[in-house]
């Protein structure tokens, strides 16, 4: 295979590494260590972060890109490259991804959703509902289905429970070694009692909880469509789990685009007060103004009239959306740290009236020194749990903007061009439901977690609510 880099991808590689780089930073600096223990403390931080680091790992998975070496019909010892780019999460999911049918059909069903002309062997034809190629395509009856499926939902069940608890093993045994104690007394711990405030029991029953999920979903999703199959026939579940990774990029690059303006902004206007705070407070207020829709529709016009008089300049379909997934994202930076720039304008102008700002200043102390060292430090909390919070807003919006059709590319699966493909099947008879569906279920369980481990973030890094804990 042939590795290939995206813009968006070198991106989630510079935030991961960043990520694990401050980990190992502030872990032995307990003053930095210290909110974050109390958010994985809280019952549903925890079970929130845990279900947010599965998403990621999703959209990790589907951001390393490459293409596979396919055989030279002319040349058999030449290397040849598909023309095509995949990501592993594709190569994970290949049977599902390849089991594409004519069109419509239903969750876990064996013949298609609408009827259609069927010629027989003897030349005769009938109006009838067509035998789907993979789904139920292992049952030598349908009307097995039920039976199949309980079977399979069965195996699944063992599958999950029995990695849950080798799992939880593993844990038991690290915690007795770490607790130097006994297993039995480690149980008993985890059972009964909250043993350095850590909730086990939320995050045992949650790692169940997606293991078994996990192995329900690869045991039926080979033999069965589990979310059914588009217009076009491709599996629903895994447009679902594909658009994951857009939904994480808009939400997280977008918010890494927009803290530099927000921040270095913000606290220039409180801090030096004056003509830079009627500079900024003008610019912020004039940006405010204009619709961010109509900005977003004429930046991503200009970016698509580009595209069209430059072909040659992408190699590809999938780098020409990654493309456009980038600009999206920096348009929405650009238009969404006005909020955020107002709530650290206001702190940081009640913040340089402090006292020990005050000495700094009368010291002598350089303005970007005490920026750094005095507000930065103490509007940072604002920031973590703004961030947060904008993360949940951008990922519905990129929803909003595909269904209005200045989102993503088209080419890209999303929950927002699953949605907008979707809106229209919704007046047909019989309903097409499961496309709309499966895209609400996931991106609701995605900003739900968002939501609730924003508040565990405010909970633990706003002084005041810490003060009173």
């Amino acid at each position: 295979m042939k590795f290939v880099m995206l813009w968006t991808d070198l991106l989630v590689y510079i935030l991961c590494l960043s990520v694990f780089s401050f980990s190992m930073y502030a872990r032995k600096r307990e003053y930095l260590l210290a909110p974050w223990k109390q958010v994985i403390r809280s019952r549903l931080g925890a079970m929130s972060f845990i279900i947010l680091m599965a998403y990621i790992a999703i959209g990790f998975l589907d951001s390393i890109h490459f293409r596979e070496q396919i055989k030279s019909e002319e040349n058999k010892a030449e290397i040849v490259y598909s023309g095509e780019v995949i990501s592993l999460l594709d190569w994970i999911a290949e049977p599902i991804r390849l089991a594409q049918e004519k069109t419509y059909s239903a969750p876990f069903a064996t013949h298609l959703y609408t009827k259609e002309t069927i010629e027989l062997e003897d030349g005769s034809q009938i109006r009838d509902y067509r035998r789907l190629e993979h789904g139920g395509a292992h049952l030598v009856e349908p009307s097995d289905r039920a039976s199949d499926i309980a079977r399979l939902v069965f195996i699944g069940l063992v599958k999950g429970v029995g990695i849950w608890l080798l799992f939880g093993a593993l844990i038991v045994i690290v915690l007795a070694s770490r607790w130097r104690c006994s297993t039995r007394k480690v149980i008993t711990t985890i059972r009964y009692t909250q043993r350095e405030r850590l909730p086990w029991r939320t995050i045992f029953v949650t790692f169940g909880a997606l293991f078994i999920f996990i192995a329900l979903t690869t045991q039926l999703g080979g033999k069965y469509h589990i979310l059914g199959t588009d217009k076009v026939g491709q599996d629903v579940f895994y447009q679902t789990i594909k658009s994951i990774r857009t939904g994480l990029v808009i939400g997280t690059l977008t918010t890494l685009i927009m803290l530099p303006f927000a921040i270095m902004l913000g606290i220039m206007a409180g801090y030096y007060r004056g003509k830079v705070d009627d500079v900024i407070q003008y610019l912020y207020t004039t940006l405010s103004s204009i619709p961010g829709v109509l900005l977003i529709t004429a930046a991503i016009l200009i970016l698509q009239v580009y595209m069209a008089n430059n072909p040659d300049a992408f190699g590809s379909l999938t780098e020409r959306a990654d493309i456009r997934l980038l600009f999206l994202c920096i348009i929405l930076g650009i238009t969404s740290w006005t909020g955020l720039c107002r709530l650290l304008r206001g702190e940081a102008l009640k913040l340089r009236e402090l006292d020990y700002v005050q000495a700094a200043t009368a010291f002598g102390v350089n303005d970007f020194v005490i920026i750094v060292r005095h507000i930065l430090p103490n509007v940072m909390h604002i920031v973590l749990i703004s961030v947060v919070l904008d993360f949940s807003g951008l990922v519905l919006a990129e929803a909003v903007l595909s269904y209005v059709g200045v989102g993503v590319d088209p080419s890209m699966i999303s929950w927002g061009n699953m949605i907008n493909s979707a809106r229209l099947e919704m007046a047909r008879e019989p309903v097409v439901w499961w496309p709309l569906f499966a895209a609400f279920i996931l991106m609701f369980v995605l900003v739900l977690c968002a939501n609730l481990f924003s508040d565990a973030v405010r909970d633990a890094f706003d002084p005041r609510l810490r003060a009173r804990g």
